[in-house]
């Protein structure tokens, strides 16, 4: 039996259990990055060396001194800014000598390599990004304008297009990060900076990191999935 409500602009029905779903996944991913970075941050790197000085290193040893190290407020707010050469590492990471910090930073370090050597998905996902960002902010709008408009069928399956691009870059996102983070390891390693048990600890903190791309991919794609039944639905009647 179906169950729909029309509410002004908004619609209800049982697929919201879709969104249901995908925002549980995102908190779960999100509560497991911020505990395994608050237990990995109260250990120690036995090298000493700050999350600043772990991502100059790096960059130096890979001939990328033109990229520069800025601090940024916020908590695991770090990036790598492929437009500007820019590197940014948050309150947690700048000055903390963890292994946790030390392996974000080294993440994020990854990401200029990335950059540094065309790697193909993170290309993609740059020149996917404009596209995204309009997909994420008007996909669902121009979705709803086509219920509101009486079922409306081109405006419903423009707003699934459109969404769509979201998803996408949901999708190429997911190589791109765990590449970064394999590249992470491997040099935290290769240059000394962190032992076998202490480079585990940042395993494990990029790990749980990625998790939460994970789950944004799959909160995306179960959204998407609404919007197809929900038009199919429309479409039977």
């Amino acid at each position: 039996m179906r169950i729909l409500a029309y509410y002004g602009y908004y619609y209800y029905d049982v697929t919201y259990l879709l969104v249901i779903i995908g925002a549980i996944l995102s908190m779960i991913a999100s509560a497991g990055v911020n505990s395994t970075f608050k237990k990995y941050s109260r250990v120690r790197s036995m090298s000493g060396m700050t999350g600043a000085q772990t991502a100059r290193r790096i960059l130096d040893q890979n001939g990328l001194q033109s990229v520069k190290i800025e601090h940024i407020n916020g908590n695991l707010t770090d990036h790598y800014d492929p437009r500007s050469k820019v590197l940014r590492l948050s309150d947690a990471t700048y000055s903390s000598t963890s292994v946790a910090a030390v392996g974000v930073a080294a993440h994020e370090c990854g990401h200029a390599v990335q950059d540094n050597e065309s790697y193909g998905p993170l290309r993609i996902r740059s020149r996917l990004a404009p596209a995204a960002n309009f997909g994420s902010r008007f996909g669902l709008p121009i979705f709803v304008l086509g219920l509101v408009f009486g079922a409306n069928e081109i405006l419903m399956q423009i707003g699934i297009w459109v969404f769509l691009l979201a998803v996408l870059f949901q999708l190429v996102t997911l190589p791109v990060e765990f590449d970064a983070s394999k590249r992470a390891l491997a040099m935290l390693e290769g240059y000394g900076i962190l032992g076998t048990q202490e480079a585990e600890g940042s395993r494990k903190v990029l790990k749980a990191a990625a998790m939460t791309y994970v789950a944004a991919a799959a909160a995306a794609i179960l959204n998407l999935l609404r919007l197809i039944l929900i038009a199919r639905r429309s479409d039977r009647d």
